[in-house]
């Protein structure tokens, strides 16, 4: 009996829920951090803004190198769903270095927040990147461009986390240091988790010699 092979489904349709689903998401949490006066929530929300253009890019990806070969393009266009990941995990590390540099602003200049309506509001975020990994699991572990956008979202779905405790710790103790500090802890693991991605992609770009290879001299 053979294996099932990985690249039968089209992951298309479920990249287009998520596209909609952070859309929507993302503009819930720019007016929520305007009203509660919340940088980490506005941060968020930049972040999930970041994962509405890669979902996007892996969507127009995924398209794209569903084209067959042609004369000009004899590999046809699957090195497209490369680059795209090379570009979403440059994004993210870029955005991860912007919420270092706001956690080490909060950290200096703390300021009261709603901290009610941020709960509610990173748990509505929270939700949704939930539900967005869900859609994009299976394709994960086959799609280069697909596992970095899933790293996106993992990435969001940490940071929203974080607004929640931050937000639970503001109201109950008053301790405003705890969300720069979540937020720059995690920033952290979202850049190594990257740095795996575009070390991946640019091996594959540059047709470097597999790991394995390497491993096995």
């Amino acid at each position: 009996m053979g294996q099932p092979s990985t690249h039968h489904h089209n992951p298309s349709g479920r990249l287009l829920l998520s596209v909609v689903l952070n859309a929507m998401i993302t503009l819930i949490e720019i007016a929520g951090g305007i009203l509660s006066n919340s940088l980490a929530l506005i941060s968020d929300a930049i972040h999930n803004l970041s994962d509405t253009l890669a979902l996007t890019l892996a969507w127009i990806a995924n398209k794209v190198g569903e084209r067959k070969p042609d004369a000009r393009r004899t590999f046809g266009y699957k090195r497209f769903e490369i680059l795209t990941a090379f570009i979403n995990a440059s994004a993210l590390s870029a955005i991860s270095i912007y919420l270092i540099y706001e956690a080490v602003i909060r950290f200096l200049h703390p300021e009261p927040v709603r901290s009610g309506l941020m709960i509610i509001i990173a748990f509505t975020g929270l939700i949704a990147n939930l539900v967005s990994m869900l859609f994009l699991h299976r394709d994960s572990g086959d799609r280069l461009n697909v596992k970095a956008v899933y790293l996106h979202l993992l990435g969001d779905t940490l940071s929203s986390s974080a607004v929640i405790v931050g937000a639970i710790v503001i109201f109950f103790f008053n301790v405003l240091w705890i969300d720069p500090a979540l937020t720059f802890v995690i920033s952290v693991v979202i850049i190594v988790q990257a740095y795996r991605i575009l070390r991946q992609s640019v091996d594959i770009l540059m047709q470097s010699t597999p790991a394995w290879k390497n491993q096995s001299n």
